[in-house]
């Protein structure tokens, strides 16, 4: 029967590691690098017993209730077994011991040093110390006699001795082994074996092969060796029969050999191919423990086993469970699916056994291995086979059944039989509660959410439940009973919901703790019908959901009503919860090759029931299996796999699954692991509890949560274009779930959006920047086209800058592309509105849509224009403010906003009004109340025209205003030159001018909204007042129009002002702002008195305006010959 070889498992940091069993088998001990002897009561043990000797520990051993260890303090400790308490020190060296073994009865124990001394030690009178010397370099291992008669040892001096121990004399010395200083240097630790029992031979491990010396002649009796042998070997150990000998090499190969026959019985080869540092044999079966350089713990089972049959001690029980207990073992199938008929014992996703030995899966004898990895055939199956060897197979069978015995003795035969070498099933994951600890320890976390803890206590003293919430304030801690010992839990702001596993005399029970009801009954139980456990609960928004052995989903009110039945395409794995979202995730089918096959689930519970996710297969990392299932915060669906992926529901992109961040990339060992409590979307952190050498956190002390930060795996993230990349499509998934709340009804503040949105758009304009700069145009124009249409004109303005014309020219035939299909889209929204209206006057109406259509354009000047007077009359300047600078669905998207700094100026884009209807993007209108242009007729017009054009138009306006003194401010005059310069203040590092720019705007915040001559429609009354530099411009005015005689325009006029402002000392400027502020506490009270006459005035003032704009309206449509270069560089920045 080839031996088995178990996934190996983490034991302890990187470094050296040594393996020993104790005295019956029932336990595995181990010591390493970290300090740490650790007791495991098998294999799959997750939470084995830890006791910290030292800084560093070297070797150990274990011995009648007696743990020796080796530690980095030069002593050698003893502890009791299995307490672990300290017992007291042995004896010390001046350096570090290597190496420490006990004798045969466990009275002395035998140690060797790196000062080269030997010392043999009574473990209960440490005072009877016997001292070897001889070594000429630090001893490397050394070996008792069973008879306590002799002593081995082997050096770094390339000598191995044999030693008489009652009179401390050398006996016999072999120059055997490669000579080095020092332990770390040496090309093997060469740990040598006595023969248990007799004591006839002694093995020792030279080179590729292991030499055997004759006990008292000291002759070499044989080698043993093999082909497959390529490194050097490091250690050997024998089975306590003493017929079979292991060894381990360099380069994770093990070897057993019948000592007796000198044939190879078994070649297994280490997973990762680390050195093979610990070896030690069951004391009473076919099973090798074995450790490597790295810290990993592994196990051999049916080592040199002819019957197959696995042994009945706790430790080498072959357990029917994979993953820390994670995979189901039962072979037989409640539901008689096909796929629960496929192999669920045990087997390794990362490959259990030899490549060697997977060709060879049947022995000689016919019989198939009893291994996991097979598929099990019923009793009504024919074995193919059988049917191709033919009869012959059937004689050779009955014929070596009575050479069972002897099947030590048949070398490995390589089989001529058929054999399955393709993909191996995957043991299906059993199900689990997210946020919970394994149910077979005693203290275990049954829940931990953003809600609260539930702890179960299941010790000699207490089978309790404890439930403590975050926030008290939702409700105080519970203590509660455990008697129907309950298995799974879940908590929310409402209730917390339990279930147990039925018994013999008990079914399944689910019990709901229903806290927050406002009646006197706040509990209440279900039964499960009979042999219907539940595997999986959850709570939800006024809801609860139980998931079955029977595949079925049991829906309840949060009052207990029975509600909806669905059945499971699968068993399921978990479900969570969330509002009314409720996510499933079940086995779809049989993986292979350690990959799981997982389906999910997403319904909406609310009035509207419907299914989001309709079993689409759930995307986990290859040979993974699922750890954690949930919700973020915000509600979106999220998980984990065991390899530390975190995946989230992207809304966006079709429902599908984008992987959020990469735990392991934030451990510090490779055995650590974070443990997901809990996900938040704004602001976006990941909190989780830090294991070491873990999974799950224990209960006590209490854990400490961490908080981790969300990377998207982006490609080439350590340069400045992959980390933009990255941030820029983390903001956009990380706000999905915003958009999903609008959709639903649900409430969100709308600063969230606001910020996630200034945000992209800076992370748009930064690449946008950087491709500019590296002359790649054609992927500016790919970034502009993730861009709105204000930051595609900043976009148009640095291009133009940057002396870029020919994308210039791209940029605006793409601004003009996305206004059109932004009015096409604002107008089917307003026909499907009033499509609603209209079906609902379905009585008595007589007009006809086309008389709908008609009334609706002769009416659209007139609402524009109480749209506007409304808000003339109640919007306050900070509100306008705010508003600015979010686009309104019906406001032009290439209007200019007096406040807003981060849409373009007059000179990089058209400007229009800041009408509410439907208006062409690129018409110039007079005012607001001016009809518009369809949106069809702007296509063929280049936005370059229309710039020019506003130009012109704006200024007469401006000329106009001061002339009239109106009180309604027109939106259309042309900013100064530092409004432009502010509005690409993303690339301050690029012009000095835009720094100036900033300086002047921190030193004069109030300058930002009143500097221009023109802002949004509004009373007078509302103007804000005046700034420092208005101020200064009044009193200079004069000298700038004397300096510079043929100026006629304000625009020209401001420029030439902010020239000479800027220049100013900053104590000068702030001077003028202190002036400013002075002033308008004087002018307040006229303002009032002013306010009446002007309301009276107010609507012959507005008459007044609309006749002389219509006067000027034709000299603005005038059509201009310039080229389109021209235009271009008539806008374009001076390089500085």
């Amino acid at each position: 029967m080839p031996a088995t070889r178990k996934p190996m498992r983490y034991g302890h940091t990187e470094g050296h590691t040594d393996v020993c069993f104790d005295d019956s088998g029932s336990c595995i001990v181990t010591c390493g690098s970290d300090g740490d002897v650790r007791i495991w009561e098998d294999l799959d043990d997750d939470d084995p017993k830890s006791i910290n000797v030292g800084e560093k520990a070297y070797s150990c051993a274990l011995k009648s209730g007696k743990l020796v260890t080796a530690v980095s303090n030069n002593t050698i400790q003893v502890h009791t077994f299995p307490e672990g308490d300290p017992d007291g020190i042995l004896t010390r060296f001046t350096t570090n011991a290597n190496h420490v073994v006990f004798n045969s009865d466990g009275t002395k124990i035998a140690a060797g040093s790196g000062d080269f001394l030997v010392k043999v030690v009574d473990v209960m009178d440490c005072s009877q110390q016997k001292t070897f010397r001889g070594h000429e370099a630090p001893v490397l291992s050394l070996s008792f006699d069973p008879k306590d008669v002799f002593l081995a040892s082997a050096s770094c001096d390339g000598s191995v001795r044999v030693w008489q121990i009652s009179d401390q004399t050398c006996a016999i010395s072999w120059p055997l082994l490669q000579k080095s200083n020092d332990e770390i240097n040496a090309k093997s630790i060469c740990r040598l074996a006595w023969q248990p029992k007799s004591g006839k031979l002694l093995a020792v491990p030279v080179e590729k092969s292991v030499k055997l010396y004759r006990r008292e002649t000291w002759s070499n009796q044989f080698d043993l060796s093999d082909n497959s042998i390529s490194q050097t070997l490091n250690i050997v150990t024998w089975s306590p029969c003493g017929q079979y000998l292991a060894a381990g090499s360099i380069d994770g190969l093990i070897i057993v050999w019948n000592v007796e026959t000198k044939d190879c019985m078994e070649r297994v080869k280490h997973e990762k191919g680390y050195s093979v540092c610990g070896l030690a044999w069951h004391p009473t079966c076919g099973r090798i423990a074995y450790t490597d350089a790295e810290g990993n713990l592994g196990l051999l089972e049916n080592v040199c086993n002819p019957s197959g049959r696995t042994p009945s001690s706790k430790v080498s029980s072959r357990v029917e469970k994979d993953y820390n207990d994670l995979f189901d073992g039962d072979d037989t199938s409640n539901t008689g699916d096909l796929n629960d008929n496929a192999v669920e014992a045990p087997s390794c996703s990362k490959g259990i056994i030899n490549d060697d030995e997977d060709d060879d899966i049947l022995l000689a004898s016919g019989r198939p291995r009893q291994r996991s990895h097979f598929l099990e055939d019923d009793e009504n199956s024919v074995d193919i086979s059988m049917l191709k060897t033919g009869s012959s197979l059937l004689k050779e069978k009955e014929e070596e059944d009575d050479r069972a015995d002897s099947i030590y003795n048949l070398p490995l035969a390589t089989s001529q039989r058929p054999s399955y070498d393709g993909p191996m099933p995957t043991p299906r994951q059993k199900p689990f509660q997210s946020g919970s600890t394994p149910l077979h320890l005693t203290h275990r976390f049954m829940v931990w959410n953003s809600i609260g803890i539930i702890r179960c206590y299941n010790d000699e003293q207490d089978n309790a439940i404890d439930v403590e919430f975050h926030d008290t304030s939702i409700h105080h801690a519970t203590h509660l009973s455990n008697a129907l010992n309950y298995t799974v839990a879940d908590l929310s702001h409402e209730a917390v919901l339990l279930a147990c596993e039925s018994t013999d005399e008990l079914a399944s029970k689910l019990h709901c703790l229903h806290f927050s009801s406002w009646d006197s009954s706040k509990e209440w139980i279900v039964d499960m019908p009979q042999n219907e456990d539940i595997e999986a609960i959850c709570l939800g928004q006024g809801w609860a959901a139980a998931a079955t052995s029977t595949l079925l989903l049991r829906l309840f009110s949060i009052g207990g009503v029975q509600k909806e039945i669905i059945s499971l395409p699968g068993p399921v794995v978990s479900m969570a919860g969330h509002g009314e979202q409720l996510f499933i995730v079940y086995h779809r089918g049989t993986g292979f090759d350690g990959d799981q096959c997982l389906g999910v689930y997403l319904l909406e519970m609310g009035k509207k029931k419907k299914q989001i996710l309709r079993g689409d297969p759930l995307p986990l990392t290859r040979k993974s299996y699922l750890v954690w299932v949930g919700f973020s915060a915000e509600g979106s669906p999220c998980f984990v796999d065991s390899e530390g992926i975190v995946r989230m529901l992207n809304r966006g992109l079709g429902n599908t699954w984008t992987p959020v961040c990469n735990t392991k990339e934030h451990c510090k060992g490779k055995s650590d692991h974070y443990w997901v409590v809990g996900i938040h979307e704004n602001p976006q952190q990941l909190r989780c509890i830090p294991c070491k050498g873990s999974r799950f956190p224990p209960t006590l002390p209490r854990p400490a949560v961490a908080i981790l930060s969300f990377k998207l795996p982006y490609c080439q993230i350590a340069t400045e274009k992959g980390q933009m990349e990255e941030q820029y499509w983390r903001s956009v998934v990380f706000h999905n779930h915003l958009d999903y709340l609008a959709k639903n009804g649900y409430e969100y503040e709308e600063s969230t959006k606001n910020q996630a949105i200034k945000e992209q758009h800076e992370l748009l304009l930064k690449m946008f920047a950087l491709s500019c700069k590296l002359e790649r145009e054609f992927r500016c124009v790919e970034l502009a086209d993730l861009m709105t249409q204000n930051v595609v004109n900043l976009a148009i303005k640095y291009a133009s800058r940057s002396r870029k014309l020919m994308l210039a020219q791209r940029l605006s035939e793409l601004a003009v592309e996305k206004a059109a299909e932004l009015a096409a889209a604002q107008e089917e929204e307003e026909e499907e509105e009033e499509d609603d209206f209209r079906q609902k006057l379905n009585a008595g109406y007589s007009n006809t849509p086309t008389e709908w259509s008609r009334s609706r354009l002769r009416n659209q000047v007139e609402e524009a224009a109480e749209d506007t007077a409304e808000a003339d009359d109640t919007e306050e300047p900070d509100d306008i403010e705010e508003k600015s600078e979010i686009p309104k669905q019906g406001q032009n998207p290439f209007s200019k906003g007096a406040n807003s700094s981060d849409v373009p100026s007059i000179k990089s884009g058209a400007v229009t009004s800041g009408s509410q209807g439907r208006v062409n993007p690129f018409k110039v209108s007079a005012s607001s109340k001016e009809p518009a242009i369809s949106a069809n007729s702007g296509r063929s017009a280049n936005i370059l025209d229309n710039m020019n054009k506003s130009y012109k138009k704006s200024s007469a306006l401006n000329r106009a205003t001061n002339n009239e003194k109106s009180p309604v401010i027109k939106p259309l005059v042309p900013k100064p030159k530092s409004k432009q310069a502010s509005a690409a203040s993303y690339f301050q590092k690029r012009t000095s001018e835009a720094d100036k720019t900033e300086e002047v705007k921190e030193e004069n915040p109030e300058k930002s909204f009143s500097e221009t001559p023109a802002t949004c429609p509004q009373n007078t009354e509302n103007q804000r007042p005046k700034t420092g530099f208005q101020m200064w411009l009044e009193e200079n005015r004069s000298s700038i129009l004397s300096d510079n005689p043929d100026f006629s325009d304000e625009a020209d006029i401001i420029k030439e002002g902010m020239l000479r402002f800027r220049v100013l000392s900053a104590e000068e400027r702030k001077a003028w702002a202190a002036k400013a502020k002075a002033g308008t506490a004087s002018e307040g009270a006229e303002a009032k008195k002013r306010k009446r006459g002007d309301d009276e005035n107010q609507e012959t003032e507005r008459q007044k305006e609309k006749a002389e704009e219509d006067l000027n309206l034709p000299k603005k449509q005038k059509p201009l010959d310039l080229s389109t270069n021209q235009k271009l560089s008539a806008f374009a920045f001076k390089q500085e």
